[in-house]
């Protein structure tokens, strides 16, 4: 009884011994894994786009876009979008960040009440917000 014992203890470790072996040579070895450091991805101005941060050119510092501004989607035209830009204000200008542009776009009004512009950018307070590009209407917001 004791033989048998201590033979199904000698097999017991046996078998593990060859799925710890087995286990280490289907793995990659450590230093050949690529590492990846999380919140590595920070921009030219330290902002880390992956905890949905963007520098803010009006603000002068790091912002999370969908927070504190106002949401403008595309306008009716048919077509069918996934992506919305954004627009915030400080004082008599506006920024706006829009899903077809890389950079931002710092739009300035003269008085309370007027439209903010840019070359042929017009952000317009009416029923919320309307953006139009040239005089055609490309996005609406609240």
């Amino acid at each position: 009884m004791k033989k048998m014992f201590l033979f199904l203890i000698i097999a017991s470790a046996i078998s593990c011994g060859k799925k710890v072996s087995q286990e280490n040579t289907s793995t990659t070895p450590k230093e050949t894994q690529k590492e990846v450091a999380v919140g590595g991805d920070s921009d030219s101005h330290g902002c880390k786009a992956s905890a949905g941060y963007t520098w803010s050119t009006l603000k002068k510092e790091c912002i999370r876009v969908f927070e504190n501004s106002t949401r403008l989607n595309h306008a009716e035209d048919g077509k069918t979008y996934s992506t919305v830009s954004y627009v915030i204000f400080d004082g008599n200008k506006a920024e706006l960040f829009l899903d077809t542009q890389k950079e931002s776009i710092i739009l300035e009004r003269k008085s309370e009440g007027d439209s903010w512009k840019k070359d042929d950018l017009e952000l317009i307070p009416w029923k919320g917000y309307v953006l139009k590009k040239a005089g055609k209407i490309i996005y609406t917001g609240e």
